[in-house]
């Protein structure tokens, strides 16, 4: 097989089992050796009307991304978003290239805001085409690419310069993209569109209310790993340049900043991911992946307490964060195996109206039904969704 080995190590702690990762630069048939790869682009309308839906998102990013990894072996994920409004907004588009680092994918979501629009018709089309054509889809048809659509307006049509959706559409076949549509509400001229999407992208379209209707679940175990989240984070040893130390603390400070089960949630995903910040940049994850050898750094790449030591005192030091890290880890582990199992027990009651219809929900069984066409299986299938809506 031609495939070029990409050494993105992930770190394996006293608990958890070391996982490799082989990404191919062609297109390639996957053996059970090797991780799956979803990526994921969501197209999202940033208008006024769209308030409710990215707030709850806000919350949810790291469930949503702990429903994608769920399969086993655990998928390699990649996530970019295109915020999007209307030209004489604020801004047309905000584009974030896809990206393994969710942490930095949660801060890019948290920057967005609601704002604009007040006409009908939004830069749909635009938006559509920079989700095919501008992010950094990896080549091949060996993994599973797939766009949401998520809006409550139809696109304009007015827009003589602009590439249509149906011109997309046929790019998005051509890539492997797979391009899903959420609609926001109930206007009957975006169904329209959005159903026509999806029918000419090969995905899924799906209709929900205008919020979201995104449900925070509290477990008697959110307190406890908040805690441990701090905690962990005093054994980060963040190195490189000023700016990658500042980085590696900035995304700890906005997790310990979250409401206790989005800090539980991204807990969930670095113990499944092996790592305790998103993107590297911490000294003990870096030593342990083989990614960073001590030797080989300046001592003005070093924080300051390694700095002037002898290479045996830092050894030492490191290794102190390191057990501390282990022993950590382990409390979280256990917590974690019993959050889900509270959760689970959770998803198995129906919802009032015999049906979940929730943003999240819905994009949890399109990755899984669409996951099965690149061979990837989830374990646990979701409950009580109604899929009578699916295209």
């Amino acid at each position: 097989m031609n495939a070029r080995i990409n050494p993105i190590a992930v770190i394996g702690f006293a608990t958890l089992m070391a996982l490799s990762t082989i990404h191919g630069q062609e297109a390639v048939k996957r053996t059970t050796s090797q991780r799956p790869q979803i990526e994921v682009c969501f197209a999202l309308d940033t208008t006024a009307s769209m308030s409710g839906l990215i707030e709850g998102a806000k919350a949810k990013i790291w469930s949503i991304a702990n429903q994608m990894i769920s399969a086993k072996p655990t998928p390699l994920l990649k996530i970019g978003m295109i915020g999007y409004r209307d030209r004489g907004d604020e801004y047309v588009t905000k584009v974030y290239d896809l990206n393994e680092d969710i942490d930095t994918v949660y801060s890019n979501l948290r920057s967005l805001s609601a704002g604009g629009g007040g006409d009908l018709p939004e830069s749909v089309n635009q938006a559509l085409f920079e989700a095919v054509n501008k992010m950094s889809w990896s080549p091949g048809n060996h993994l599973l690419k797939i766009v949401f659509l998520v809006g409550d307006c139809p696109p304009h049509m007015d827009y003589g310069d602009d590439a249509t959706y149906s011109a997309t559409c046929q790019s998005a076949m051509k890539k492997d993209v797979i391009i899903n549509t959420i609609q926001c509400g109930t206007y009957p001229e975006t169904a329209q569109v959005w159903q026509e999407v999806a029918r000419l992208a090969e995905g899924t379209y799906v209709s929900i209310g205008q919020t979201g209707g995104m449900q925070v679940i509290s477990t008697p175990m959110d307190k406890a790993l908040a805690d441990l989240n701090v905690e962990i984070g005093r054994t980060l040893v963040p190195y490189g340049s000023e700016t990658r130390m500042r980085e590696v603390k900035a995304k700890q400070a906005a997790s310990e900043s979250a409401a206790a089960p989005a800090a539980a949630e991204r807990l969930a995903f670095n113990a499944t991911t092996g790592k305790v910040v998103q993107g590297g940049g911490d000294l003990v994850d870096d030593l342990r992946s083989g990614s960073a050898k001590l030797e080989g750094l300046k001592d003005q790449d070093l924080p300051a307490q390694l700095r002037g030591q002898t290479t045996k005192e830092q050894h030492a030091y490191l290794d102190q964060q390191a057990a501390k890290r282990d022993e950590l880890q382990a409390k979280i582990t256990d917590l974690v195996k019993q959050r889900q199992a509270y959760l689970d027990a959770e998803m198995k009651k129906p919802a009032a109206d015999g049906k979940d219809n929730s943003f999240d929900s819905k994009i949890a069984q399109i990755i899984q039904d669409q996951a099965r066409r690149k061979g990837i299986t989830y374990s646990t299938e979701l409950q009580g969704l109604d899929r009578s809506e699916k295209k």
